[in-house]
């Protein structure tokens, strides 16, 4: 099979390589599937860039998430998954083989069913940005006519999370940094936008809620935004955070949470239990089925392409999804 992959950390011009490797076969309740699209995460080029530590294998074919079709089964596996349509998710986390290959066998629970009004490109956003959306908005419980606050919702979590709670019957504060990404944000559905490097979001937020706040935030910089939730999240509401990159070790202002009981939800996807996921799969399957999502596509790469898809990522200059079409 064709695929890409490293043997070691650094520049993606200096470890990356694309070329033959022997086919996979599927073990004992695995499936093969011929994979369609790549997702390409930051996650994943941060992993190849080495800032996730040393390789934890010997050769590493990269990216969690992808697309593709079953096209045979292992022991135990039903043999009526084969020619299924499917997402992926985890297909590099503590693994050697991700879905920057032609081919992939892994465990048949990470080979999710989707119905043909979903796209192979949609179903590569779907393990990593999708699901952490999903996981943050449902966390604490329904959000059926609570307010939601979804920080950066231009970003790919941050625009499934809007769509997302909008189905769930929410409404939506979300923040942004510009005109381009403030248009995204309310095409995507939210109910009041916010320019974060322009507007008081304190006084913004407890106006629109008529002083009253919001029920959940979904947090993409927790350090950076610790004052601004403290005024703006109801008590005993909750912030569901998965991201701290402006401030990777805030100072918190413990007292001031805890006598307003406000929880703090802080999550990697990729860690999440399995009774957590089974409800994620569950509940973006459904969702799906329901709601006419937009899936936001910033970059489509061929897989001999695969250098300029990472250089892409690394650039901090997309707005959307970048995947690989194998």
């Amino acid at each position: 099979m064709k695929a890409a992959w490293y043997e070691k950390t650094g520049d993606a011009t200096d470890v990356l390589k694309v070329g033959e490797l022997a086919d996979p076969s599927p073990g004992p309740n695995e499936v093969l599937i011929s994979v369609k699209t790549s997702g390409l995460n930051p996650s994943d080029v941060k992993t190849r860039a080495g800032a996730r530590g040393d390789l934890q294998f010997s050769r590493i074919v990269p990216h969690s998430d992808g697309a593709g079709i079953i096209v045979d089964v292992g022991k135990s596996v039903d043999s009526n998954r084969i020619g299924e349509r499917v997402w992926i998710w985890n297909a590099a986390y503590g693994r050697p083989n991700g879905t920057c290959a032609e081919l992939i066998a892994l465990p048949e629970n990470q080979a999710v069913a989707m119905n043909e009004t979903v796209g192979f490109d949609a179903g590569a956003c779907l393990g990593i940005p999708a699901s952490t959306a999903y996981y943050g908005i449902f966390a604490d419980g329904s959000v059926r006519d609570k307010t939601i606050m979804i920080t950066g919702g231009s970003g790919a979590v941050g625009y499934y999370g809007i769509q997302l709670a909008k189905w769930a019957g929410a409404k939506v504060i979300s923040t942004v940094s510009g005109k381009k990404k403030a248009q995204i944000v309310q095409d995507a559905g939210a109910d009041l936008v916010l320019n974060y490097k322009e507007d008081n979001i304190t006084e913004s937020v407890l106006d629109f809620t008529k002083g009253a706040g919001v029920d959940r935030v979904l947090e993409v910089e927790f350090g950076g935004n610790i004052q601004i939730n403290k005024e703006i999240v109801k008590s005993n509401g909750s912030i569901s955070a998965y991201a701290s990159v402006g401030v990777m070790e805030p100072s918190f202002p413990f007292y001031d949470y805890m006598f307003r009981g406000i929880k703090i939800n802080s999550f990697l996807i990729y860690t999440i239990s399995e009774n957590d996921r089974e409800a994620v799969v569950k509940g973006i399957t459904k969702a799906l089925s329901e709601y006419s999502f937009n899936h936001m596509i910033a970059n489509s790469f061929s897989l001999n392409e695969v250098i300029k898809a990472h250089e892409s990522v690394e650039s901090d200059t997309n707005i959307g999804n970048t995947i690989i079409c194998i």
